[in-house]
């Protein structure tokens, strides 16, 4: 089952609206698998709208002990992108816990995190810039159960961005 997180909520009749870094450490997307479930990480991004170059902005991939304050994503936000996952009913029942401390987007308070692991290299992005990532198959870095999934930016002035992670359960 392949599914597909945004850092916000799902778009209808308007494009998704982006989410601005700030200037402090920020997570934007948050995911925590459900109490027995692993979660591969098959492909992820990160874009800015910024409009001149500047000094670039850290972007982690990381997962993490401690939740990140966020919105709560809701089922209607996840995207089943195959046809197993079409047919897997409600993800939020078992495969992804939902909530302002499980999964969601766009931090308020990021929790004193005593532990961290990188799922994929940090990079330094510019604020014009993009940044996309399909891992190969069989080296997916997998999210446990229990622990958070977070794409987390720093950047000295704040800048509007999209990101999203594409998860195998």
């Amino acid at each position: 089952m392949i599914y597909l997180f945004s850092n916000g909520a799902m778009q209808t009749t308007a494009a998704p609206v982006v989410v601005t870094t700030g200037a402090v450490i920020k997570t934007l997307l948050q995911v925590k698998p459900g109490t027995t479930q692993f979660l591969k990480i098959i492909a992820w991004g990160i874009s800015f709208d910024g409009s001149a170059a500047a000094t670039p902005g850290k972007v982690e991939l990381i997962e993490t002990d401690v939740a990140a304050t966020v919105t709560a994503a809701a089922a209607a936000d996840i995207t089943k992108i195959d046809a197993e996952a079409l047919n897997a009913g409600d993800p939020t029942t078992n495969i992804f816990a939902v909530g302002t401390t499980s999964t969601g987007y766009t931090s308020s308070n990021e929790g004193s995190i005593t532990a961290v692991r990188n799922l994929d290299a940090p990079q330094l992005l510019a604020p014009t810039g993009s940044y996309y990532f399909q891992i190969p198959l069989g080296q997916e870095a997998v999210i446990q159960p229990s622990k958070f999934g977070r794409i987390r930016v720093t950047f000295g002035a704040a800048i509007n961005a999209y990101c999203w992670m594409k998860l195998a359960a």
